[in-house]
């Protein structure tokens, strides 16, 4: 049995709760973070010293993992399927480096600049302009996953994989934001067929409602 701390309002917890349901994986999850507190316990820092969400563990025995794409990885390899998380080298470099590419560049450049602006400032202390140029960056990081997606239905190619939960995790909170948005039909596209994954509506489409500032 999975054991996971963090709440279910973490971006970073959604995507590996999305890799648990895409898994289909059996699991406990403990409401920790945000309005939860509970990450600066002796108990949690023992298990995450940088005090910070979403912390596995997979059994009793089990290490404690931290780092959302790290715990994601260590997910697909054990319980993915070959297409997943590819056991060749070369395929799983491939699927990895759309994955690293979704989380370290993409997800980067629209959690902090675009959501955190937009939904955990107060409006009066937004800057417009600044978010108008963040919404233009990430669109341009967009564009390198429209060309993708142009090609075959799936970030890294004709299979849904770890690439998939580290990209599409963002896109229902950029969808959702109140700003204008550049059209890129292949990536909306790739949205509406995420919507349609019962993993993806359980554990991604979440309201952020208590976000707001």
């Amino acid at each position: 049995m999975l054991k996971i701390w963090g709440r279910a309002t973490s971006s970073n917890v959604q995507a590996v709760m999305w890799t648990v349901g895409e898994l289909g994986l059996e699991f406990e999850r403990y409401d920790i973070g945000h309005k939860f507190g509970g990450t600066d316990t002796p108990e949690f820092l023992a298990m995450n010293p940088n005090g910070l969400i979403p912390v596995l563990k997979d059994g009793e025995d089990g290490e404690a993992l931290f780092e959302s794409a790290a715990i994601c990885r260590y997910l697909a390899a054990r319980y993915g399927s070959d297409a997943f998380w590819p056991a060749d080298p070369a395929a799983r470099a491939h699927v990895d480096k759309w994955a690293e590419w979704a989380k370290s560049t993409a997800a980067t450049a629209f959690t902090t600049p675009i959501f955190w602006q937009l939904v955990r400032t107060p409006e009066k202390d937004r800057d417009p302009a600044a978010i108008d140029r963040a919404v233009v960056a990430f669109d341009r990081l967009l564009g390198m996953a429209e060309a993708e997606l142009e090609k075959h239905a799936f970030l890294a190619g004709n299979d849904f994989t770890l690439a998939d939960i580290m990209f599409a995790h963002v896109l229902y909170r950029y969808y959702t934001v109140d700003t204008a948005r550049p059209s890129r039909p292949a990536v909306e596209a790739y949205y509406a067929a995420m919507t349609e994954r019962d993993a993806y509506r359980t554990h991604v489409m979440v309201s952020y409602a208590e976000l707001r500032a």
